[in-house]
């Protein structure tokens, strides 16, 4: 099974259209916000900041995630939306044989959503990896959930 939340990537840059065209339009309304403070530096500097806290909060948020359990080895990726094509700067890639799941959780934070997985290694040791799956629509995560718990099924079945 295939699935990608690459259809996400158009909303994701009129996001970061949308927070340039506020800032900039706070810049020419500045003078607006003079009731807000006296102090102009004062200001602009919370401007700034609450420009810069919504920037980085969709920067997190915005991932790529693609799942494909197609074969004998599941390979999970996830990496920046912007500028993935040309830099692997966010980018975190998993492959391992069905066979090595232990166990998998959605944890769902206020606006943030992750998979955990957690793999038994060749040394018996296991390992956990984190993987931001926000912009994943809940039927394709419904899709991977299914799909894990099959693994995990067929694990526990192979074990007795």
């Amino acid at each position: 099974m295939r699935i990608n939340n690459a259809k996400v990537k158009n909303v994701i840059i009129s996001t970061y259209f949308i927070l340039i065209v506020v800032a900039i339009l706070m810049a020419t309304v500045f003078s607006a916000f003079s009731e807000l403070t006296p102090n102009p530096v004062l200001t602009f500097t919370l401007i700034l900041v609450t420009f810069v806290s919504a920037f980085i909060i969709v920067h997190q948020i915005s991932r790529f995630f693609e799942y494909d359990s197609d074969g004998i080895k599941v390979v999970i990726i996830n990496r920046g939306l912007l500028l993935s094509e040309h830099f692997n700067y966010r980018e975190r890639k998993i492959e391992f044989d069905k066979q090595e799941l232990r166990a998998f959780k959605f944890n769902n934070y206020f606006v943030y959503k992750t998979l955990l997985i957690q793999l038994k290694t060749n040394s018996g040791r296991v390992i956990s990896e984190r993987f931001n799956v926000t912009l994943v629509g809940r039927k394709k995560r419904k899709y991977i959930k299914q799909s894990l718990s099959k693994m995990i099924k067929q694990n526990i079945k192979h074990q007795t």
